[in-house]
């Protein structure tokens, strides 16, 4: 089994690119990201380009206006419990 944690950003506005510089220095190749809440907004952030796959709440990918890149999924609550099982560790950032 790899070492794989599932990153959970939940931080209010004002924070997250804060919390997403810091996730830089701490993110490995087999890690993913969930967004939540208003991280949504911070979807154009460049280091969301690098993750593989970056993780959307439905509810919460309504509040965006533009498309999402291709690496993003949306997901609902359902799937979000399976996705939390399919890793070693998450992890909340706020």
């Amino acid at each position: 089994m790899q070492n794989q944690t599932l990153y959970l950003i939940q931080s209010n506005y004002n924070h997250t690119k804060a919390t997403l510089d810091k996730l830089e220095s701490i993110f490995a190749p087999s890690d993913a990201v969930l967004l939540m809440g208003d991280t949504v907004l911070f979807s154009q952030h460049p280091f969301l380009d690098h993750p593989e796959t970056v993780y959307i709440l439905e509810n919460d990918a309504e509040i965006l206006v533009g498309e999402l890149p291709s690496h993003f999924k949306t997901i609902n609550y359902s799937a979000f419990a399976d996705l939390i099982l399919q890793f070693t560790r998450c992890v909340s950032l706020k």
